[in-house]
């Protein structure tokens, strides 16, 4: 699930626009987020506000999804140094997969 999704329905859904609506939030056609920094995809609550829950299997095709590395995303900023990654001016890799890609390529590589 590098590049792509686990199947072209989540991807079509990750990658739909609304005309009305800019905000994923504000437009109740908009059902799905994906997180690229925490890998993570989530199903959007459309309560007024931004919420959203987190979902380990894919509604359309039931596959597994990956999981989560956003307490991972926190552990390594700490360690890096970083108290607070919201006020912060983290590293620009910390804002999308490049962070954890690196780890996985190394890996791969080893």
């Amino acid at each position: 699930m590098t590049n792509s999704h686990c199947c072209q329905r989540m991807s079509e859904s990750l990658k739909f626009n609304c005309d009305s609506h800019s905000d994923p939030f504000a437009c109740p056609d908009s059902l799905f987020l994906y997180i690229p920094k925490f890998d993570e995809y989530r199903l959007i609550i459309h309560d007024g506000g931004s919420s959203s829950v987190l979902i380990s299997f894919c509604p359309f095709c039931g596959a597994t999804l990956p999981k989560s590395k956003r307490e991972a995303w926190f552990e390594k900023l700490a360690a890096l140094g970083f108290e607070d990654p919201g006020e912060d001016e983290i590293p620009e890799e910390f804002n999308d997969r490049r962070w954890y890609s690196k780890s996985l390529d190394t890996i791969v590589a080893e």
